[in-house]
């Protein structure tokens, strides 16, 4: 069995987004020459997510304001982890809803996605620089 690595270094200039990553993430496939296994995808922040969906602009705007109808950022008050003198409660209670990682098979040397399958990487306290893991095992 092998293993690859890859780390790739986000900047959202927003305070949130979604990032469709599906193509980096074929790349660092590619890279690997692995044909059969497992890839994993990692946001390696605490306020950022990785999922799986459609890339299709209406669910995106329904999933910004589904979660912001869960967890608003103001007022910021509301979190008592603000009082650390952070800004970013909510970013934190939307990462854990959307998601830390995916893991998507590898067959025949591609990403066995579903119809209309896509990874995003998902922002919620962007405008600074962040790390994500892809890690693919297999044959």
């Amino acid at each position: 069995m092998r293993s690859h690595r890859k780390v790739l270094t986000l900047n959202i200039p927003s305070r949130r987004a979604f990032v469709n990553i599906t193509e980096q993430v074929n790349e660092a496939l590619l890279e690997s020459g692995i044909s059969e296994g497992l890839c994993l995808v990692n946001a390696m922040h605490i306020t950022a997510s990785v999922f799986i969906n459609d890339d299709e602009g209406g669910l995106h705007h329904d999933y910004e304001q589904w979660l912001e109808r869960l967890a608003p950022h103001e007022p910021i008050s509301q979190y008592r982890h603000n009082r650390t003198g952070e800004d970013n409660g909510d970013a934190h209670l939307k990462r854990q809803i959307m998601g830390r990682e995916v893991v998507v098979a590898v067959t025949n040397g591609r990403l066995d996605f579903g119809p209309w399958e896509q990874i995003f990487y998902g922002e919620f306290d962007g405008r600074r620089s962040k790390r994500l893991l892809i890690k693919i095992i297999g044959d």
